[in-house]
């Protein structure tokens, strides 16, 4: 079974990349099981889903608080056939800034939350998934997790982002053989520059002139984009352990 007719977990599914993924599937008659930091905000947003979606307040890095955001998941009803992981931080900082080590806070936190809070999530899901039915392709469910360009393209100030980004795109292809015994496929997208909240805060003008330096299309990327490349990665049975960069062909430059 697809997983947008089943349910999904959507990490950091309150906002920007992850909400365009609930979307998606609620529209699809799926259940989209958000995990995120609680709010009222962010509740209600996902509660005008519609009734087969649910806000599951977590921090991805606490594992005690996703454990019961999972057992609660799985009083929804529905199998969970899907998670997409799109929680996490971006945070800039020099190695020196005028002549200064970086606090070296601000790299363990960014590990922390986006490569560790990404595995975490990874190995307890997966737990359930596994538990699943087998459809005709000996499919059990599908991991999709967010990486970044800045994998491959980290610019000035981003070593702490880039390099907890690299560890997600670096663990793909072994999460994917370690799962395939169990029918478990595990994709990531390496998005470029997205119209998220983050971009939302610039001024139009600088929004404009970020969205000129994709080759093309020459605009920031559309977070439903996003959301559709989930839907393709979902709906192709042969897309396991790659990482997908998602761009417009953008190679972003040292600043």
């Amino acid at each position: 079974m697809n997983p947008l007719q089943s349910a999904v977990l959507i990490t950091g599914g309150a906002s920007g990349l992850g909400f365009a993924v609930a979307e998606l599937v609620a529209q699809n008659g799926g259940h989209p099981l958000v995990i995120d930091l609680p709010s009222p905000q962010a509740e209600d947003k996902v509660a005008r889903l519609g009734k087969g979606a649910q806000f599951l307040p977590a921090d991805i890095t606490k594992t005690d608080q996703i454990q019961a955001a999972l057992k609660q998941a799985e009083q929804n009803g529905a199998p969970i056939r899907g998670l997409v992981n799109c929680a996490g931080i971006g945070t800039v900082g020099k190695t020196l800034q005028k002549g200064e080590p970086l606090d070296l806070q601000l790299f363990s936190g960014t590990i922390e939350i986006n490569l560790i809070g990404t595995f975490n999530m990874c190995r307890l899901a997966a737990a359930l998934l596994a538990k699943n039915q087998m459809n005709a392709d000996g499919e059990r469910g599908v991991i999709v997790n967010t990486a970044s360009i800045a994998a491959y393209d980290g610019q000035m100030g981003q070593a702490a982002y880039a390099a907890s980004k690299g560890g997600i795109a670096a663990m793909t292809l072994p999460m994917a053989r370690d799962l395939a015994q169990y029918g478990i496929r595990v994709v990531t997208i390496a998005p470029g520059i997205f119209d998220t909240p983050l971009f939302a805060k610039l001024p139009e003008p600088a929004r404009q002139a970020l969205g000129q330096t994709v080759p093309f299309p020459s605009r920031l990327g559309r977070p439903e984009e996003f959301a559709l490349l989930v839907r393709q990665i979902f709906e192709n049975p042969m897309l396991n352990g790659e990482v997908i960069r998602l761009d417009g062909a953008l190679r972003m430059g040292p600043k």
